[in-house]
């Protein structure tokens, strides 16, 4: 069965936290994508946490991967993460919901370690940025994942890079940027960044995601307003990311009562992503179900 839109879709929460929780050191280079290598099950045991809390999409721990942090090990890998996500799918103790495998494209900037992804501007062409991501997402296709993710773009020139790629190819994807306030990380109005997929049927979804939940308030709307498109949101907790300490710091400000006004105003994809765990899918599922689209 194709993978659609028609009701709301709860995504899951981040997946470094709660590996970290259940006691791994993530404080490498390659962050949560070292499990894929050095600890598949602990990956697989993260999916199938966020099965049972409710959400209907694992994501899979691809964000950080590509041949930069992993060599020549990098698509099998990445097609590891789809097979991990798939795994817990089928594992996982729920009711009857049908659930999903959306394969993560994080940002060129993710594989840096440094917080770029905040940033963005990598002094890259959009062409370098194409060859970059291009081995990623074949490899993940090829893993037939039922979505793809291209998720925290911090800026247009990125966003154009995947949509090059995408565009034509007949797999489903949604597109999310990380924000600050009205525009990109980069500094690019929201109106710019979400009006590049309006004429990309291959983008079903476009929205934002790893920013202050009180973004979304303005974010959402808009999305809907310029594309036409469901729109999909999953903010993190609120707190800041110190690429320094490599440690989120600040006063948590997301709250799940926000998610039935995300949902009125064109949200179909609705989710958390760093510092958000699976007692906040649980309570993102619970809004959903009581503010069906």
């Amino acid at each position: 069965m194709p993978f659609t839109l028609d009701a709301t879709t709860v995504l899951d929460g981040g997946l470094s936290n709660q590996l970290a929780a259940a006691g791994h050191d993530l404080s490498d280079g390659l962050w949560s994508a070292r499990l894929l290598r050095d600890d598949p099950d602990a990956i697989l045991a993260a999916h199938r946490a966020y099965y049972e809390a409710g959400a209907d999409i694992a994501t899979t721990a691809s964000y950080q991967a590509s041949e930069l942090g992993f060599g020549d090990e990098a698509p099998e890998l990445l097609r590891l993460s789809v097979r991990l996500a798939r795994q817990a799918s089928f594992q996982a103790d729920v009711d009857d919901r049908r659930l999903w495998v959306a394969a993560s494209v994080g940002p060129y900037g993710a594989v840096l370690a440094d917080g770029s992804e905040y940033r963005g501007r990598y002094g890259l062409s959009v062409r370098e940025l194409v060859d970059f991501h291009w081995p990623r997402l074949d490899a993940l296709a090829s893993a037939a994942p039922d979505v793809l993710a291209l998720e925290t773009i911090p800026d247009i020139d990125e966003a154009e890079a995947l949509l090059t790629i995408i565009a034509g190819s007949g797999v489903p994807a949604w597109l999310s940027y990380s924000i600050s306030g009205s525009t990109t990380r980069a500094g690019q109005p929201l109106t710019e960044a979400f009006a590049l997929v309006r004429d990309v049927p291959e983008i079903l979804a476009v929205g934002i995601n790893c920013c202050d939940p009180l973004d979304a308030a303005a974010a959402v709307p808009l999305a809907a307003a310029v594309t036409g498109k469901p729109v999909v949101v999953y903010p993190n907790s609120g707190e800041g990311w110190d690429p320094v300490a490599h440690s989120w710091d600040g006063r948590p400000t997301f709250s799940a009562s926000a998610v039935p006004g995300w949902i009125a105003d064109g949200a179909r994809l609705v989710g958390g992503c760093c510092q958000l765990g699976p007692a906040d899918i649980a309570a993102i599922s619970r809004e959903t179900l009581a503010s069906p689209a």
